[in-house]
């Protein structure tokens, strides 16, 4: 069954599954524009993989997307991105997404409130070794959230960015009492994406 797999450990030369970047980015300015665009939150569209509340709100996103579904949805087969509005609205978004001199593709905030869970789920081809890496900013959180990918914790910290290779088992709990809200980041690796990971890697 697709939510009970677990990946084996990566072939030798493979990227490890998470990698902490050399980037850390300002816990306040990323939390003012968060306050300045918390509302109209839209749920997540893949409701069979969570219980609670698991939602987005789109900062950038496939070209021509009017309706927030699609505004929230990341196309593997889209070629074209925007700027959506609430991108206007958070100048420090702005200087952190400019701070990776690589493609943008979907960039969006997800929210995981109190009590809420994200059930064990792969993304299929979402790893930079098929070119794609997805980039998580915290903005808040708390101790009581527990990531797991391939079964292994994932502490990350507000500011801090990381790389997750979403393509293994990964899942999400939130058992504290504030929400669990990251910048969500879509990239193509490109060889300056390329040298960053590898040099995390060590």
């Amino acid at each position: 069954m697709l939510d009970q797999v677990i990946r084996s450990a990566p072939p030798e030369g493979q990227l490890p599954d998470r990698l902490r970047l050399p980037m850390a980015f300002d816990v306040d300015r990323l939390r003012a524009d968060l306050d300045a665009v918390d509302r109209d939150w839209i749920d997540h569209l893949v409701k069979q993989n969570y219980e609670g509340n698991w939602s987005v709100l789109p900062l950038r996103h496939t070209a021509g997307a009017t309706h927030p579904v699609m505004m929230i949805y990341s196309d593997p087969t889209a070629t074209e991105f925007v700027d959506g509005p609430l991108l206007a609205a958070t100048p420090y978004f702005r200087e952190v997404l400019a701070a990776f001199k690589c493609p943008l593709t979907v960039v969006r905030l997800m929210r995981l409130t109190p009590g809420s869970v994200i059930k064990p789920h792969y993304d299929h081809d979402l790893a930079a070794e098929h070119g794609v890496a997805r980039l998580h900013i915290p903005i808040t959180t708390n101790p009581d959230v527990e990531f797991l990918l391939n079964g292994t914790p994932v502490t990350m910290a507000p500011g801090e960015a990381w790389y997750l290779r979403l393509m293994d088992t990964h899942s999400v709990v939130n058992r504290g009492t504030s929400d669990r809200v990251h910048l969500v980041i879509d990239a193509l690796v490109d060889d300056w994406l390329g040298e960053m990971l590898a040099a995390s890697a060590g």
